[in-house]
């Protein structure tokens, strides 16, 4: 049986767009490679950090929502904290409610009218 996880994770800002996209993918092709089905992701780009991490206080962030083994979860977090580029990270287990929640988030994000409607 998979769980539903959400993970979050915040790079250095001294990485360039192609480093960015490099570290994102590597995370995302080692949740795929170890089976994980991605439900949906989400870059948030640059943005402040609440206080100073490692002299720091802005960071690249990056969400992912998968469907995993439990046992995933371990083998990611170790990842995150050998690359160097990875600042912080937080990895959820996530309940009925707040699927139903992330779900319904996603679909009414779509519902909203742009300029260009």
């Amino acid at each position: 049986m998979k769980n539903q996880y959400e993970t979050v994770f915040i790079m250095t800002p001294v990485l360039s767009d192609d480093q960015m996209r490099e570290t994102v993918k590597k995370f995302h092709d080692l949740l795929v490679e170890k089976g994980a089905e991605i439900v949906h992701e989400e870059n948030w780009g640059l943005r402040k950090l609440a206080y100073p991490i490692q002299k720091k206080s802005s960071g690249f962030y990056q969400l992912f929502e998968f469907k995993a083994e439990g046992s995933l979860i371990n083998e990611l977090e170790t990842a995150y904290r050998r690359d160097e580029r990875i600042i912080r990270f937080l990895t959820v287990l996530l309940d009925k409610h707040a699927i139903a929640y992330n779900e319904k988030k996603r679909t009414n994000k779509n519902d909203i009218p742009t300029l260009n409607d």
